[in-house]
């Protein structure tokens, strides 16, 4: 990062940007060719799980290559100036690398499903096996991770 004085390495910052976002972008990479989605997703201080159709781009792509790398950010403002080239934002990011994996098992599934709704609600939820069974959960497990801090 070229402004080290916002790098983020402590892991509470990063989880307190995490949990206050609502949206997860996913990068990977298809035979060289970049391709990154936004999902839903939930973390639990491990892992990353995200909510995806049974078949599509990102499942073929992951099937190829389990690297991916996420990004997670949260605007707080523009800041307007005179000058075009002054203009500026006010941010906090994440972005981290890791290795993706498809779950299989229900239990696995149903509790990545559960961690998910965590992130968008304070309810408790079930889920029936016929939706674990049509749904599938990718989990990442995260071998790098920083932030950037508001500036």
């Amino acid at each position: 990062m070229r402004r080290s004085e916002l790098h983020i390495s402590d892991r509470i910052s990063i989880d307190s940007i995490i949990k206050r976002c609502r949206v997860c972008r996913l990068g990977m990479c298809d035979n060289g060719q970049p391709y990154i989605v936004p999902l839903s997703f939930g973390y639990d201080g491990n892992f990353l799980y995200l909510h995806a159709a049974l078949e599509g781009k990102k499942v073929d792509i992951l099937k190829k290559n389990s690297q991916v790398c996420f990004e997670f950010d949260i605007l707080e403002a523009v800041t307007t100036a005179d000058k075009a080239c002054n203009w500026g934002m006010k941010y906090e990011s994440v972005v981290g690398f890791g290795v993706a994996e498809l779950l299989e098992s229900s239990e696995a599934k149903s509790a990545a499903l559960t961690c998910i709704m965590e992130q968008y609600s304070t309810d408790e939820w079930t889920f029936t096996e016929q939706a674990v069974a049509g749904t599938l959960v990718i989990r990442v497990t995260i071998d790098t991770i920083s932030g950037r801090a508001l500036r």
